[in-house]
């Protein structure tokens, strides 16, 4: 099993299995907050970022604010699947449905590994996302499901990119969802009640 820092903790086994993926800074218990909006009783699992930038936990390098180091996208993402598959055998999770639910960074890394590696996630909802690599090979995604939650304004993730990475997956045959907001780099009440509607 791909060693990642973690908390694993079993709920309703009737229930999807969230994936949490935390933005740039934060570590496994962030996203714990959402499970209840999202799918109240479901088991989850939430690692934490392998990649240090400054002392803040982040899934992959980047160059620059908003220049993703694509080559290190494609390793972490692989990292990150592989920890996936593991977890399920680890867990006893292999009959159960997995959803990556990922914010920021952690949306990113959501995205990269839907793309590359669906024997490990079929199904993500990702906030405040972007395309995570400019060209990704093209996998048939069928089956897949992605929903997308972002901001109008959000200046850390462009709508333009939120747009092509939707473009992405949906010419690799997975359905896509979105859903948009106003605002900023956030996750929104409508943004995850839309999603839970989604799950």
């Amino acid at each position: 099993m791909s060693q990642l820092e973690h908390r694993f903790d079993d709920g309703d086994p009737e229930l999807p299995v969230l994936l949490l993926l935390h933005g740039t800074g934060g570590g496994p218990d962030d996203l714990l907050g959402l499970v209840d909006h999202l799918s109240p009783g479901s088991a989850t699992l939430a690692p934490a970022g392998p990649v240090s930038e400054n002392g803040m936990a982040r899934w992959f390098r980047r160059l620059a604010e908003g220049v993703f180091d694509h080559e290190d996208v494609i390793v972490r993402a692989h990292q990150l699947a592989d920890f996936v598959v593991g977890a399920r055998e680890r867990y006893g999770l292999a009959q159960r449905r997995i959803v990556a639910v990922g914010f920021s960074n952690g949306a990113n890394i959501a995205a990269a590994v839907t793309l590359l590696r669906p024997d490990a996630v079929r199904e993500a909802a990702l906030f405040a996302g972007m395309a995570p690599l400019p060209d990704p090979p093209r996998l048939n995604l069928d089956g897949s499901r992605v929903f997308l939650a972002n901001g109008r304004r959000d200046p850390m993730a462009p709508l333009g990119s939120a747009d092509r990475l939707a473009e992405m997956l949906a010419e690799r045959g997975a359905a896509v969802t979105r859903s948009l907001h106003p605002g900023g780099h956030q996750i929104t009440a409508d943004g995850l009640a839309a999603a839970r509607d989604w799950l």
